[in-house]
Parts: C-alpha cells; structure tokens; sequence
C-alpha cells in the first residue's frame, strides 16, 4: 500500500469462500420476527461527511476485497468520485495538516501489477483488515502498512522512514518489519533485507484530497495506485467490514439498526436487479442444491413483472437456475414462489424437482443493500452486482 513497491516475499493464507462458510455463533439471527423494526428506507449518513464524500461511500459499497473485484461500471463510479473530490482539493497543504496523522483504514485500491507483493497478498484478502499510519510531527516521521489479522492474532507492520518534501508528497524509504502476536510478549522480526533492495525499497505518496473532518483520505502512489482512506466509517460500511471478516456481525447489524431508528418508518421495495448473498444467519447446513433452492447461495435476480431467479455458479461452467414469481403481500412483505428449477450447461438444462415457498420481510433496503428475512426466518444482507 501507499505505493509499497519493495519485494516482499509472499505469505499465504487461505480464505474460505463466504458464501460456503460453516455458520459460527458469531453469525446467529440478531433478530426474530418481532425483533427488528427499520425506521427509514434513507441511511442516515454521518455528519462528519460532505454530500460529495457521502457519493464516494456509496460508490464504494459492493465492491469485494477493497477493488480486487468489481465491474467497470463499479470502477468508473469511483473514479468520478475521486475526481470530483480531488478537484475540491480539500485541505490545502494536507502533509502540512495535523488531520494527516494518525491510523488510516483502507477502503479501495486500485491493484495494478506493479503492486508490492504484500498488496497483492493481503490488501485483497476480506478478512484482513488493512492500514496506513502516519505521523511526520515527530522526531522520527514515519509511514507505516499494517495489515491485522485479527484483534485475538495481531498484526503485520511494515515501517518506512518518511519526510515531506512540499504541502503534498510525502517521501519514505521503508526499513523494518515485525509481526506483533497476541500470543508472544515480544515482536518477530519479518526478515526483509530492505538495505540490499535499494530504490525498491524507497517510493513517494500524494495526497490529493484530505477532507475538512479529517475522516477521508485519497492518495495516489509512485506507481500510478489509487488509495481511498478513512479515519471514520459510515454504518453500511461497518456492517460490510464486519461480514467481510465474519466477527462481530450482530454488532454491525445492531448499530446499522439504530442509526436508522432516528426518522419515520419507510416502506420499502423489492427493486429490480442482481443481488448477491453476502451473509445469512443460517444456521443448519443442508446439501448445497437444497441452499441453493432456497436463495441461501449466490444470485437473487428480481426481474419486471414479478419474476424472480436464483442463479448460483457450480463448477466448470455449470450452474444452479431456479425462476419463480413474488407478489407484494403486505408492507414490506412478498409472498416469493420458486418453482422451476435446472442445472444449466450453457443452452442447455437438466430440470430438478424443486419447490421453494416463502414470505420475503424486507428490513432494509436501498439502490446498493438490503437486509430481509426470508425462507425459515433466515436473515439476509444482500449487495446489488453492477454488471
């Protein structure tokens, strides 16, 4: 990150797919059928952000592991964001600015294949949360990457001594790295040779917006990427991050809740488009073709006319199809009909006999999420897919 460009070795973790994961407590109901009552379609977005920060954050919402996967249609409205932000410019002289300093969230990255092997490795990975420090108002000014594993494993620090060479450049030259465990009292060097890696080891970072809160930061590396940095997140935010890394989920739906129940109760719609399953509070773990039935995996297509489909991707080009029908029941309740279900291979299909019925209660909803309660009072959050 921060244009880290010094050849790292690699390290390997393995990440399971969330939508195969095994349910862990973490990840029970937060709610029953009288448990939940959303007060307003509108989020209510946090006063320490502008109207033009507040359209980057919507843009960023959907997109998997920080920009490792998203459409071009995700890409282009992020980038309009940056770039009406960076021509509001924002602080003048930001490496000039106390806001600067501190412990900075990574929310976006543009990845080109110039990153630094620790990018590549973690900066896609979910369940990593990844950060920047900075603090040049001392005696030693410093940048750092950390990637942190988990608040019970610990973190990943790469250091880079730094200095400001005008109100927006900051130069480093990275030259030390330790893991810091919970479950060691002391720090465990990660052997670089940063001396023998030379310019490598060295890069500069632009910042082109820093926000009058201090709560948004976009900055631009020595290699052309893109970063977008937060000191504050807004609550759809929260909950994303707390899915992406399946700890505290309840939590993040809780206070999404609350931070709702400030206005008037909303009446919500089923709208139109792909949503991805990102998180389910299903419990019992079926066979994956009864999952799939029941929208447990995959797609929810909502098409014009009250049709609905299931699509889930199996393997080697095959897929899981099932189409049915919804009617609107009731406020913010569908009776949903699935009925024609098929493995597709291309043109063509095998039909399997498959019924699913069930009343959809959306919670929440907006053009980029929805919460709802649907087949055996399962919760769901689901992010709309821009193709």
């Amino acid at each position: 990150m921060a244009s880290v460009e010094a050849a790292i070795p690699c390290l390997r973790f393995q990440q399971r797919h969330p939508y195969f994961r095994r349910p862990t407590a973490a990840r029970l109901p937060f709610c029953r059928k009288s448990g939940l009552v959303v007060r307003s379609q509108q989020q209510v977005e946090s006063k320490a952000f502008t109207d033009e920060e507040n359209e980057l954050i919507n843009a960023l919402i959907g997109i998997q592991g920080r920009g490792r996967s998203l459409s071009s249609s995700q890409l282009k409205e992020v980038e309009t964001a940056v770039q009406k932000l960076e021509d509001q410019k924002g602080i003048p002289d930001p490496t000039g600015s106390s806001l600067i300093e501190g412990r900075w969230q990574l929310m976006f990255t543009t990845r080109p294949s110039t990153a630094s092997p620790i990018q590549r490795t973690f900066v896609g990975v979910d369940s990593f949360t990844v950060f920047q420090e900075i603090y040049l108002r001392t005696d030693d000014p410093r940048v750092s990457n950390i990637v942190n594993f988990s608040d019970s494993v610990g973190e990943l620090k790469v250091e880079a001594v730094a200095s400001a060479k005008d109100g927006k450049r900051v130069l480093f030259q990275f030259d030390r790295a330790a893991f810091s465990l919970k479950f060691l009292p002391f720090k465990v060097p990660y052997p670089v040779p940063f001396r023998l890696l030379g310019d490598e080891a060295k890069g500069w970072l632009d910042t082109t917006y820093l926000s009058q809160s201090g709560n948004i930061r976009i900055s631009r590396g020595n290699k052309g990427t893109t970063f977008v940095l937060q000191k504050e997140t807004e609550h759809r935010q929260k909950l994303l991050l707390a899915i992406s890394k399946g700890r505290q989920v309840r939590e993040a739906i809780d206070q999404f809740v609350a931070a709702n129940q400030t206005t008037t109760k909303g009446e919500f719609e089923l709208l139109e488009g792909e949503w991805l399953m990102i998180w389910s509070s299903q419990e019992v773990t079926e066979s994956w073709i009864e999952n799939a039935s029941k929208g447990l995996m995959g797609k929810q297509i909502v098409k014009p006319n009250g049709q609905m489909k299931f699509l889930v991707d199996i393997v080697f080009g095959l897929r899981f199809s099932m189409t049915g029908k919804y009617v609107k029941s009731g406020s913010n309740t569908y009776d949903v009909v699935m009925d024609d279900a098929a493995i597709v291979a291309g043109p063509y299909g095998i039909p399997a006999e498959l019924e699913t019925k069930y009343t959809l209660q959306l919670l929440y909803g907006d053009e980029k999420m929805r919460i709802s309660r649907g087949y055996g009072d399962i919760v769901f959050v689901h992010i709309r897919v821009q193709n």
